[in-house]
């Protein structure tokens, strides 16, 4: 018997509402992961007792059939801060941009910049006007990726930032702006503040003419960046990206919470690096596992766009600023198109 998440909130009712269990995963071994949200104040005051709660929570989960390793973590729930990074006085955006996708993973590794710079050339090829925004301040790949020079840009007499162009794409960068072997030693607030200036001063579009789609590289994670652009942008949806190994999928599912509860709606998942072909003798080998991303997908009801093979001139073409050539990014972003058109 496969166990449900159903199964998982009915077990913990009489424990735990089901409005303070979050990130519950189950993998493909049956084992269960999920978080228990308790007051800061009653984590510090009763400490042992939240103990006892959290160890009943996961006695009563392992109890049930089909169950493997059960773990359940106490996270705190931290008083709400007005404006903890000074942000509230920069107001919400409005760009002179058609759609919005954010292109988002839990984990880095998982090939995020390589789909997001191939699915933005993919989208051009069909005539939109596409833009394409590297937000990972930390760790700007966008100008490697796409072969343009780490070089600022130039200005227009209204003082925004000129985006250079590659392959059909208005492209900006942190990574233009600073040395590329110069580490990015910032805090939050900087973070935040340095996307919102790439989004407001850069000269995407005109309100006579303006831009089709926009596609945002956001980092991996759920943090600062991501943040900012759900609440300083009308975000039209995100694109979730993931390798089928349950330690991708795990972080993946972070994200996908992320973005429900910033009410940034799911395009899909995409499985990147799904299948690789040998390529002497031809046989198919699931390197990181198979089938899980559309199995979550399905489980969460949103859109399975695809598989993107794991290929070697993938990567080479990617170290060279060259695209893919891989006609799954085509099938793929047709999806996209196909969505965006259905809102």
């Amino acid at each position: 018997m496969k166990i449900q998440e159903q199964n998982i909130y009915e077990a913990l009712q009489d424990i735990v509402p089901q409005d303070r269990v979050q990130g519950l995963h189950i993998d493909g071994q049956g084992n269960v992961l999920f978080s228990i949200v308790i007051d800061s104040a009653q984590k510090n005051q009763q400490g042992t007792k939240m103990e006892d709660l959290r160890q009943k929570a996961e006695s009563s989960v392992y109890g049930l059939q089909g169950v493997g390793k059960v773990t359940a973590i106490l996270t705190a729930e931290k008083p709400a801060q007005a404006d903890p990074h000074g942000m509230g006085k920069n107001p919400k955006l409005k760009l002179p941009i058609k759609k919005i996708i954010a292109v988002a993973s839990g984990k880095g590794g998982v090939g995020k910049s390589t789909v997001a710079v191939n699915l933005a050339a993919a989208l051009a090829k069909g005539g939109k006007g596409v833009g394409l925004l590297d937000a990972d301040i930390y760790g700007p790949s966008v100008p490697r990726l796409t072969g343009l020079p780490y070089k600022k840009p130039n200005m227009t007499e209204d003082k925004q930032l000129i985006p250079f162009e590659a392959h059909g794409l208005k492209v900006m960068s942190i990574g233009f702006m600073v040395d590329q072997n110069t580490p990015m030693i910032w805090r939050g607030p900087m973070v935040q503040t340095a996307i919102y200036q790439m989004l407001r001063d850069v000269d995407w579009a005109s309100e006579e003419k303006p831009l089709d789609i926009l596609v945002i590289d956001l980092p991996p994670g759920t943090g600062d960046a991501q943040l900012t652009i759900a609440q300083k942008i009308d975000v039209d949806g995100a694109i979730i990206v993931s390798t089928p190994q349950d330690l991708a999928l795990i972080d993946a599912v972070k994200a996908i919470e992320m973005f429900n509860k910033t009410n940034v709606p799911i395009l899909g998942l995409i499985e990147n690096m799904s299948t690789h072909i040998c390529s002497n003798c031809g046989h198919e080998d699931h390197i990181f596992g198979s089938g899980t991303i559309e199995t979550e997908a399905k489980k969460r009801d949103v859109s399975y766009l695809g598989a993107i093979p794991l290929e070697s001139s993938i990567r080479e073409n990617s170290d060279a600023g060259k695209l893919s050539g891989n006609l799954a990014y085509e099938e793929i972003s047709s999806k996209i198109l196909s969505s965006l058109h259905g809102q």
